[in-house]
């Protein structure tokens, strides 16, 4: 075969393992056998969602961003909130967690937009090393920030928070081990372990794809 094939056929090769990939991707998931409870978490400012698809897809849950730093409020959040209930999913809320800025302040805002109920799964804190906010040195002050927003909002929710925890933060502050909550780590495809304590949820893929979504969302799960 002259080189020209050649080389079209390793390209059109490649181009199907690709494909392949990306459709295994996309359709994946864990086990439902050994993780039953399975949901999504979503982005800042997500598309039109239709919950009832959702639902037919396998979630039992969805945690929905409401707010960012502490004075931005997601527009999206009130009406998917409400939405849930009628979809047959339970709800819970997520706070985008910055660094830089002053964690009761944070805690004032999340306060504010959600509100306290008694169907919804205990608040979730995202929290990630992220452009426009140099991270602070290591120590105390960081630390004691992050445990100054958990405070206010576990009392105003009355449930424990969940720190959701990217591998670069982790590395950085360890607040695992500085804070004693459940955590939620990412890792898709394989289950996480850059933590010394077990995970409570799992974000096993954020590339599926499912009906009443326009976009890949993401994809968790409850540990055992």
């Amino acid at each position: 075969m002259a080189s020209g094939g050649r080389l079209l056929l390793g390209a059109l090769l490649a181009g199907a393992i690709g494909f392949g990939a990306h459709g295994f991707a996309a359709g994946w998931r864990p086990s439902p056998a050994r993780y039953p409870l399975q949901g999504v978490d979503l982005g800042e400012r997500p598309t039109a969602i239709e919950w009832g698809s959702v639902r037919a897809a396998g979630a039992d849950f969805a945690y929905l961003v409401a707010t960012v730093g502490d004075r931005v409020r997601d527009p999206a959040f009130e009406h998917n909130w409400q939405a849930l209930p009628g979809a047959g999913l339970r709800r819970g809320a997520v706070h985008v967690y910055s660094l830089c800025d002053d964690g009761a302040t944070q805690a004032d805002a999340f306060n504010a937009t959600v509100p306290r109920t008694a169907d919804a799964l205990p608040p979730a804190v995202d929290i990630d090393i992220r452009e426009g906010c140099e991270p602070p040195e290591r120590g105390a002050p960081v630390t004691d920030n992050l445990r100054s927003f958990v405070k206010r909002v576990e009392t105003h929710s009355g449930k424990p928070v969940i720190l959701r925890l990217s591998r670069a933060v982790e590395r950085r502050y360890e607040f695992s081990t500085a804070l004693d909550r459940p955590l939620w780590l990412s890792g898709n495809f394989l289950r996480p372990g850059y933590t010394d304590r077990p995970w409570r949820l799992w974000r096993a893929s954020d590339r599926r794809r499912i009906e009443g979504v326009d976009e890949p969302v993401n994809w968790d799960v409850v540990g055992p």
